[in-house]
């Protein structure tokens, strides 16, 4: 079997930066079992395969998987999918306007828009699944010694930690300073305890940032989905939409959220967060950013 792949940095403009993800366009020969064993042979975050739609109204079906395992949805593959079937199925059209997309995940479908915007290609996704906040998290001693942080360390301006999820549930813990996220230490084998998840994840962010036009930096870390650290994580990014309202509580209208992430990996990565608020809640998200490509190849076995 001879099958073609491609390697983009997702949430970037610039190679070598933001989230690297492999993806391969013509995956219908492959069962589960040989798409798990060729992403944990590219032993990247995420490795997303392109297979033919149930609905044919659809643009095409993406499978996402971890090192690890499967997922039901993911941001960072939808951004650099969205972008590179764009690019390959209608280049010209994409010079001349916006193109949207269908793209069926497990979660459900997808609705993404890629345009060509200075150069460079940009792709947003609605959220397939409401955000929502699902529990507390109130043993602070135990999500600080988690992290290798002081206690006193752990929320700032009445931000709480919390869990929340868009599809993929995630624990949300506020810190009181850039110099805190960035003295992270997580001990691994605490995490299950201190964030109440079978497969444990945690956005840790603060509102310090490397630039001060952006809104908040975070790190994320899933080793639960068998990803250490993860330089730029979507679905997160999705969630972390019901924390922002229920902390800071934006009145009506349209806002946006920019967060930075991998600045303490090398690899930055900047999320553009978009909500709809409507009598105090939130009725819609979406996320972007940019996509990069930078190699192709095929896989031969």
């Amino acid at each position: 079997m001879r099958l073609a792949y491609h390697l983009l940095d997702v949430f970037t403009e610039r190679p070598l930066a933001g989230n690297p993800l492999a993806v391969v366009p013509d995956a219908d020969g492959l069962d589960a079992a040989q798409m798990q064993a060729i992403a944990r042979e590219f032993n990247l975050s995420e490795t997303v395969f392109v297979v033919t739609p149930a609905d044919p109204v659809h643009t095409a079906r993406l499978r996402i998987f971890t090192p690890a395992l499967e997922l039901p949805f993911a941001g960072h593959p939808t951004i650099g999918a969205a972008c590179l079937i764009a690019q390959l199925r209608a280049p010209d059209m994409l010079g001349r306007q916006p193109l949207r997309l269908v793209l069926e995940e497990q979660v459900g479908a997808v609705v993404c828009e890629v345009v060509r915007w200075q150069g460079s290609l940009r792709a947003s996704f609605v959220a397939p699944k409401q955000p929502e906040l699902t529990g507390a998290l109130a043993d602070r001693a135990g999500i600080a010694a988690a992290l290798g942080l002081d206690e006193a360390e752990i929320g700032f301006d009445g931000h709480e930690p919390v869990l929340a999820s868009a599809g993929l549930p995630f624990a949300f813990i506020p810190v009181s300073s850039l110099s805190a996220l960035n003295r992270i230490a997580p001990d691994f084998s605490r995490f299950a305890g201190a964030f109440q998840l079978e497969r444990p994840a945690a956005f840790i962010y603060t509102r310090e940032t490397a630039d001060p036009a952006n809104h908040v930096q975070a790190r994320v870390f899933v080793p639960g989905l068998g990803v250490h650290e993860d330089p730029a994580t979507g679905s997160a990014a999705c969630a972390f939409a019901a924390v922002a309202v229920q902390f800071e509580q934006p009145e009506d209208g349209e806002h946006t959220i920019v967060i930075e992430q991998g600045f303490a990996m090398g690899r930055p990565s900047q999320i553009a967060l978009a909500m709809q608020v409507s009598d105090g809640a939130l009725v819609e998200t979406s996320v972007g950013g940019a996509c990069v490509k930078f190699g192709e190849g095929f896989l031969s076995f």
